[in-house]
């Protein structure tokens, strides 16, 4: 993991080395973000899908506690074994004590944010279980000791030959094969073996039907399916928040879903889990770590309402252009830049800033959460609570003190025209953190001001 340290900006500036990839990973992402668009064109009815999933999500955090309750009531009726954390900790000590009474010290596990916001992983290695990530993406991640860059594209981050060059060192694949195809079978391979010989598993959630007390795993690589049916003990962490009221409901949000993820009519597997097969164990983690709190906090609680489609990742332009590792937090991006602060406002206090505020997040949430103005709305929170860095806070004052006096202001101008005029390099150098990325514009000979009192007749 990154050092805790390093705030966006200095994580930023480390991608920010390697121009190439940084120019491949914004175009690769834009792709998708274009998909998307290409996609939700080809259904008249988006922007209603997209209303009635908000008004859905809204009414579930309306009564999130009503809706969970009858949900363990279903699922415990299933036979299924429904636990409750209140936070990482608890949920990374369930999740052993399950393997535990099994004398389980393997396990294969599909994709799971959660689990990496709890850093089950790290967990469970040091307590001599080992766990097998079986999405592909999230495999190459694992086998580069690297966290996700991506909440849907684990190693968007890495390209080809470096991955060709892992599965050399790991699996033994011919040096200097870099095929997708076929390092994509060495991959298959590779995990045909752990599937059939783990007697555990763990999958995420994508959405829990409180009706039914069943719950849905999205994937594209069958991997979640694998896992569950071949092992003895099925165990499925999910975030509180991840319901839905009824079945009949799936049908707004698995359209939107993919769609909006990677410019897909629908993943290739959406399984249906409800109850255990006979001889089979299933258990379900449901679980809190500052869920509660979030939804407390009104201007923020519209957050909760998140599918985990990264469309906010694939529009951000500072997402696109920084990188995944850069927001030093589970779930990066816009939607990470809202979630982390609750977590720790201290720690991750840098994230709500390391955005343009455009609001092109919002206007791709396929569930409506106002991103931006969340994230405008954190920076406020911040500073008033004193988490701010101090240069930040001293350069707020001192701008907000120029730009509440005319004549300073004004005369600022007419500096900062002249330095730039005569002596560029006072402006044009490393220590300008806009620079570093940027040519800056040819002054201007005049001030707006200026202009206008000399033509406004």
């Amino acid at each position: 993991m990154h050092e805790k340290s390093k705030d966006h900006a200095a994580l930023a500036a480390v991608f920010n080395k390697d121009e190439a990839r940084v120019d491949w990973h914004d175009k690769t992402l834009w792709f998708v973000r274009a998909k998307r668009d290409k996609m939700a064109h080809t259904v008249p009815e988006w922007e209603w899908l997209r209303e009635t999933a908000s008004r859905i999500k809204e009414n579930v955090l309306s009564d999130l506690s009503g809706y969970l309750s009858q949900f363990e009531a279903q699922a415990i009726r299933n036979g299924v074994t429904v636990h409750w954390a209140a936070d990482a900790k608890e949920h990374n000590e369930i999740v052993h004590s399950i393997l535990q009474r099994h004398k389980v010290d393997r396990m294969v596990k599909s994709k799971s944010m959660l689990t990496e916001e709890c850093h089950l992983n790290e967990y469970l290695s040091a307590q001599g279980i080992e766990v097998v990530d079986t999405d592909l993406g999230e495999r190459v991640v694992q086998l580069a000791k690297e966290p996700p860059s991506h909440i849907v594209l684990p190693c968007i981050h890495k390209k080809k030959e470096e991955i060709g060059e892992l599965f050399h060192e790991h699996l033994g694949t011919p040096a200097g094969n870099a095929d997708p195809q076929f390092l994509t079978h060495a991959a298959r391979l590779h995990l045909r073996e752990m599937f059939l010989t783990r007697r555990a598993a763990l999958t995420g959630v994508n959405f829990a039907v409180a009706e039914t007390g069943e719950f849905v795993v999205c994937t594209n690589e069958g991997n979640a399916d694998m896992g569950a049916h071949l092992a003895d003990v099925h165990i499925a962490s999910m975030g509180i928040e991840k319901l839905i009221p009824q079945r009949k409901h799936l049908g707004v949000f698995l359209r939107l879903l993919t769609r909006s993820a990677t410019g897909q009519p629908i993943t290739t597997y959406s399984s249906h889990f409800k109850q255990p097969r006979p001889g089979q164990e299933m258990h379900i983690v449901l679980v809190d770590n500052g869920r509660s709190i979030h939804l407390g906090r009104k201007d923020f609680r519209n957050s909760l309402k998140c599918i985990r489609c990264a469309a906010c990742f694939n529009t951000c332009p500072v997402y696109r252009r920084s990188g995944g590792h850069s927001y030093h937090t589970a779930v990066a991006g816009p939607i990470g830049s809202i979630l982390a602060p609750n977590l720790d406002m201290k720690q991750y206090a840098d994230l709500p800033f390391a955005s343009t505020l455009c609001g092109s997040c919002s206007n791709v949430c396929p569930v409506k959460i106002d991103i931006h103005e969340q994230l405008y709305k954190w920076r406020q929170v911040i500073v008033q609570d004193g988490n701010a860095p101090v240069a930040k806070k001293l350069g707020m004052k001192a701008m907000t003190w120029v730009l509440s006096n005319p004549s300073v202001y004004h005369t600022a101008g007419k500096a900062g025209r002249w330095f730039m005029s005569n002596v560029p390099f006072t402006v044009n150098n490393g220590l300008n953190p806009w620079y570093k990325q940027r040519d800056l514009p040819e002054p201007p000979k005049e001030s707006f001001g200026e202009w206008y009192k000399k033509n406004k007749k």
